[in-house]
């Protein structure tokens, strides 16, 4: 093959990560991340339906080399792939988005903030030197998201992605059974969980309880658990509009793209406002469980949109393949977050890297299997029914 990046071998795969990271994450945390919402129906389709789509190999084409570089919103990155954004991140393993934050950076691939992870812009600024991405969720106050896009464009974050797809938040019946609802629940059962965990526990209590590092300047002093979900529910108003959108993309220098695309309409809307690119997206299969797959929206959308915006895709993608196929079907980048979480549960500090290494390493050998020298080639290796 035409390069190799160095992961553990007793890990080759998604599936070997996310089973070691069942093992050593405790139960309430594992659910939260794996889980999706009502009975999982979207969570699966999104893979498998991915996982229909078949590449033809041109074996007797003129062919020298395979390359994953790929320029997206003038850089050029080492690979097709992004860290998308993830809540919670420091719950699920401690320290997590600043492990994957450097990750990223390392290997020259961009990492997505969350408003609602637990690190703060400014240390994920710190750590990539100013290219990581950053994902809001809308305020409901004025004042708190003009602050917020200050600090975002202070830490010279190059790209704010926008949230459409929380307009409510998805019933997920596992974070309801494991107190994570808000307020959140200490009970005795997740105790026990904890104690079974020594490894998390500790790290736990080396990096400090988790909390929402980049909300902390507009919390209530001495906010306790249960004054939690009343305060979430007062600073967020997930549901964006033309209004807020342009107000936003008059305030903001850089790129804006629009995470949670589910339609042609909606993609219609993006271009008309002039934002610079999409995220296909169903939240992971997290939030509506009777949608589409985003495979399925994705390809209608490259089809008639493609040259008009940037057209981008998450949720769904486990592996060097699906990443081949997602981009056959018409999308210019990719992300994942599952996947890295799994990572960083299995492996800890070393999760980051391992991912990206094995990622990089199935697509480049998708890409010298199939005889497809670019990135932006792969759409003519895509077999058509």
């Amino acid at each position: 093959m035409g390069a190799n990046w160095s992961y553990n071998k007793n890990y080759p795969s998604m599936d070997d990560l996310r089973h070691k990271a069942k093992k050593k994450m405790p139960k309430f945390a594992f659910e939260y991340l794996d889980g999706g919402c009502n009975e999982d129906v979207n969570l699966h389709r999104n893979t498998s339906e991915i996982r229909e789509l078949s590449l033809v190999p041109k074996y007797l084409a003129p062919y020298k080399s395979s390359s994953l570089k790929t320029e997206l919103f003038g850089h050029e990155y080492d690979a097709p792939f992004g860290i998308a954004p993830v809540g919670l991140q420091g719950l699920m393993w401690p320290n997590a988005p600043e492990i994957l934050a450097k990750a990223a950076f390392e290997h020259n691939i961009p990492f997505i903030l969350s408003t609602v992870s637990t690190s703060s812009i400014e240390r994920i600024s710190e750590l990539t030197e100013g290219r990581a991405w950053f994902q809001l969720y809308h305020p409901a106050k004025e004042e708190f998201r003009d602050d917020i896009l200050k600090r975002a464009a202070a830490a010279h974050c190059p790209v704010l992605v926008l949230l459409c797809d929380v307009p409510t938040f998805g019933y997920r019946p596992r974070d309801i059974r494991n107190g994570l609802s808000m307020p959140p629940r200490l009970t005795m059962k997740n105790i026990a969980q904890v104690i079974t965990h020594p490894h998390w526990a500790f790290q736990t209590l080396k990096h400090g309880q988790p909390n929402f590092a980049t909300l902390k300047p507009y919390m209530p002093k001495n906010l306790g658990l249960g004054g939690l979900g009343g305060f979430m529910d007062q600073m967020f108003s997930g549901r964006l509009n033309d209004d807020r959108i342009s107000r936003i993309r008059d305030q903001w220098k850089g790129k804006i793209v629009l995470k949670g695309v589910a339609s042609e309409a909606d993609t219609e809307k993006a271009i008309a406002l002039g934002l610079d690119g999409i995220i296909v997206s169903n939240h992971g299969g997290r939030q509506l469980d009777a949608g589409e797959s985003t495979i399925k929206p994705l390809t209608r959308i490259a089809e008639k949109y493609s040259g008009q915006i940037k057209i981008m895709m998450d949720s769904g993608m486990r592996s060097g393949p699906d990443v081949a196929r997602t981009l056959a079907s018409g999308a210019e980048f990719t992300f994942m977050g599952r996947s890295f979480m799994y990572g960083v549960g299995a492996l800890g500090k070393k999760g980051g890297d391992h991912t990206i290494s094995i990622l990089k390493t199935q697509l480049q050998q998708v890409m010298e299997q199939i005889c497809c020298e670019r990135i932006e080639d792969l759409p003519a290796h895509l077999h058509k029914a």
